[in-house]
């Protein structure tokens, strides 16, 4: 068990559970959230981004792949005092809230490139691993996202340079969404924040 933390808040992130780390932070430091909106966050890991969320009055809906993730975000729930305000469901992807709609879809999801004979595809690998081209997971998530959004809803998601930014942006546009985007520059690569909304016709 190791302990993150982020702005003096704690939290345990248990053994196969993804650590908090630059991308989880660059989502966290441009998290705008309204009391009273549903939000979704893929993927929560340790609860770290749902748990803000639910500070900040949203009825959170938390998912993950992942059994130990799951676990480990609840017990961070109890220890902030946000556990009624977050519901957390076992699952891939947009598999748990087939039907639901949400204010807000937060996504901090894997886009490391690995080909088929590197992959590890333990559990805690599959929060990095994504295909050779760094894609598998982002571009199911682009094809369903749609489908779970209020009218006024809106995205927040981070991606790699790694990953070809462009072809998220292109298949973004061709599904109506204006994009606003923030980079941060590390040695290896860009990662790029999006936050995405549909626009008005």
């Amino acid at each position: 068990m190791v302990v993150a933390y982020y702005k003096e808040m704690a939290f345990d992130v248990a053994k196969n559970v993804y650590e908090p780390a630059e991308d989880t932070f660059l989502l966290a430091d441009n998290l705008d959230v309204c009391k009273e909106e549903r939000v979704l966050e893929l993927g929560t890991g340790c609860g770290l981004l749902a748990i803000l969320a639910a500070n900040a009055g949203a009825k959170v809906v938390a998912t993950d792949i992942n059994p130990a993730a799951l676990k480990c975000a609840r017990a961070n729930a109890v220890a902030h005092g946000v556990e009624k305000s977050i519901d957390f469901r076992l699952g891939d992807l947009f598999e748990p809230v087939v039907g639901e709609h949400f204010d807000l879809v937060i996504f901090n999801p894997p886009y490391l490139p690995v080909e088929p004979e590197e992959a590890l595809c333990g559990p805690l690998d599959r929060a990095w691993e994504a295909g050779p081209n760094g894609r598998r997971i982002i571009d199911r998530f682009l094809r369903e996202l749609s489908n779970h959004l209020t009218p006024n809803g809106r995205v927040l998601f981070v991606q790699s340079s790694l990953a070809n930014i462009s072809k998220t942006l292109r298949v973004l546009e061709t599904r109506g969404f204006k994009v606003n985007i923030i980079h941060k520059k590390f040695p290896f690569e860009k990662l790029y924040l999006l936050r995405c909304f549909i626009a008005p016709k």
